[in-house]
Formats: C-alpha cells, structure tokens, sequence
C-alpha cells in the first residue's frame, strides 16, 4: 500500500463542498468572501500574502504579510477581516485546498464566526478565478520588474497598492467605481430603500 503523506491526509479528510459553483456575484456585502495565499521575492527570501477577498465588492477585507505559509498567516488574515467587518452568520468562505485553509486551526475559526466553508475542486483555478485576478493585478502594478532589498520594503509596497486598489482602483464589473466607492452606493440604497 502507497504511504500518503501527512499533508495528502489532511487535505484528503478537511476538504469542504464546493459551494460557490464559480457565482461570484453575492447580492450584498458580508455574504461570500474568498482567501488565496501568494508569494512575493525579496533579498532576504520569500514574503507571503494571504488576503480575503469580499465578493461583492472585491474589496480586499483582511490582509496579513508574513515570512512563512503556517496556517496563522491565512487565519490572521481571516480573523482581521472578521474585526473589520464583522459579518453575519452563514457567510460562505471560498478557497482552494491548500493545508492552511483544510487545517483544523482555520476551519475551527470559520466555525466561530458562523461561517460556511467551500473549498474550490482540485486543481481548478478557475473556481478562485476573483482572487487570482486579484494577484495578477497587484504584481503587475507593485511587484514584477522590481527588486526588494527586504521583506519590508515588499510589505509597505503591498500595502500602499491594497490601499490604492480599495479606495481608488476603478472596475469595470463595478461600473468604473473603486470597491469601496460601490460598497458605499450600495449602502446608501439600501438606505433609501429601508426609509
């Protein structure tokens, strides 16, 4: 019989349902948020980033950059998104099958804050295809054709660019407004709306 692998185990038995069937378009906010890791090189190695990605929006919610890919990178994350947002019961976190998200640790941190996982089919980036644009769109804008002396001259360029990319980035699928300025229109419908 083949040994598997601790990791092939755990990703094996953690594996949640695919609950977002590549629906990427939530009715409102706090409803489907999406977490992907990525990595950025420097001189003194790699620095990694794990966001959470809320749907309705695509504002990126929850951030944390580290030296490492322990499951504490995604769960912090996660958990910065949760303080900021404070999101209702029943939110549905989408990712794809990497250890950290399958862990015990981070699956036990949806569970407390009320949400529901849903885990992308193996080997199809299509189903995070949000998230991965989102990489795409930060590397070329703050980390191709550039070097870093440290991780923390990559960590303060990643942070200027999620700033930038919250409050004054413009999407197309957004009606050419910024996440943060259709977050915004849509409260004060909802607003309108409810008086």
């Amino acid at each position: 019989m083949p040994r598997v692998s601790w990791a092939q185990q755990l990703v094996a038995t953690a594996k949640a349902p695919r609950r977002l069937q590549r629906r990427f378009t939530p009715e409102a906010p706090n409803e489907l948020w999406s977490g992907d890791i990525t990595y950025i090189a420097t001189d003194e190695g790699w620095l990694y980033l794990a966001a959470v990605l809320g749907m309705h929006s695509r504002q990126v919610v929850g951030w944390n950059l580290q030296a490492h890919m322990q499951t504490s990178l995604v769960k912090d994350a996660l958990l910065m998104a949760c303080f900021r947002r404070r999101p209702s019961s029943g939110l549905v976190f989408h990712s794809d099958r990497g250890s950290q998200y399958c862990s015990q640790e981070f699956q036990d941190a949806l569970k407390a804050w009320g949400m529901r996982s849903s885990m992308c089919r193996k080997g199809d980036c299509w189903d995070n295809a949000p998230t991965e644009s989102l990489w795409g769109r930060m590397k070329t804008a703050c980390v191709h054709g550039r070097r870093f002396a440290t991780r923390e001259q990559a960590r303060q360029a990643v942070m200027d660019w999620i700033t930038f990319y919250n409050h004054s980035r413009l999407h197309s699928a957004l009606g050419y407004l910024s996440p943060m300025q259709y977050e915004q229109r849509w409260l004060a419908a909802q607003q309108k709306i409810a008086a």
